[in-house]
């Protein structure tokens, strides 16, 4: 694993790879997104208690799980720069922060507008949304790391370091609602006995959320192949690939 790791995160082989890969993710995405929106902006029924009103799920739900999901990918690949010295892997983990953050601004932003009509207020502090605001903290706490630190591997170890201690707060989040009394929904997609949500409401929260995930990998990737353009620009294997 540590040899295709090593081989895999060399900058020639990425930028290859993933330029093949970016056409691919950049069309998935798109399609995901229109029919995902359609499906459920147009087609779902109305629920019966929220009416129309929980519609905003299919954007907020996949962007609270998005927050979730590469703040854990960003800890792996931290873990990766720490164990193993992969740079890309530190590279990867700078790119993922801003899109983490957006991500998480977006989860916060939709649902107080879904929490004004349903609570009768815009914020309340629950213990799901504070742990979620504490994430965004963390977030912009890792982009301001490493624009304060001008070495590119000391900024590494020290992002890694600072996303590494920051995973005690995913679990709160994810258990907040069965741990305290809060007034956030509880899980309905990911219960053990099943999901307890319409066929026709789960299909297109189901794409949003793979859309955005795709979405995800194809800023990321295309961030570090920005971050490899500007380390690699007197590299004679770039010079080569940019000529062909």
């Amino acid at each position: 694993m540590l040899r295709f790791l090593h081989q895999f995160a060399s900058p020639p082989t990425f930028y290859r790879r993933s330029a093949q890969l970016l056409p691919w993710l950049a069309v998935s995405t798109l399609l995901l997104i229109l029919f995902g929106l359609y499906q459920g902006l147009w087609l779902a029924p109305p629920d019966y208690q929220q009416g129309d009103s929980y519609r905003i799920m299919f954007i907020h739900v996949p962007a609270a799980w998005m927050s979730l999901f590469i703040y854990m990918v960003m800890a792996f690949s931290a873990a990766v720069v720490l164990i193993w010295r992969i740079k890309l892997a530190g590279d990867f983990v700078i790119a993922s922060a801003p899109v983490g953050a957006s991500f998480t601004f977006l989860a916060l932003i939709t649902g107080a507008i879904w929490g004004k009509p349903m609570w009768g207020t815009w914020w309340v502090w629950d213990a799901r949304l504070t742990s979620e605001l504490i994430l965004l903290f963390i977030y912009m706490g890792i982009i301001a790391l490493n624009n304060a630190i001008e070495d590119k591997q000391l900024a590494a170890k020290a992002v890694g370091v600072f996303v590494l201690v920051g995973v005690v707060n995913i679990p709160i989040i994810h258990f907040s609602v069965e741990w305290w009394s809060t007034l956030h929904q509880g899980p309905t997609v990911t219960k053990l006995d099943g999901p307890s949500i319409h066929q026709s409401m789960l299909i297109p929260l189901l794409a949003m959320a793979l859309a955005f995930k795709l979405f995800y990998f194809l800023v990321a990737i295309m961030r570090v192949q920005n971050r490899i353009l500007s380390d690699e620009q007197n590299k004679t294997w770039l010079k080569r690939l940019l000529i062909q």
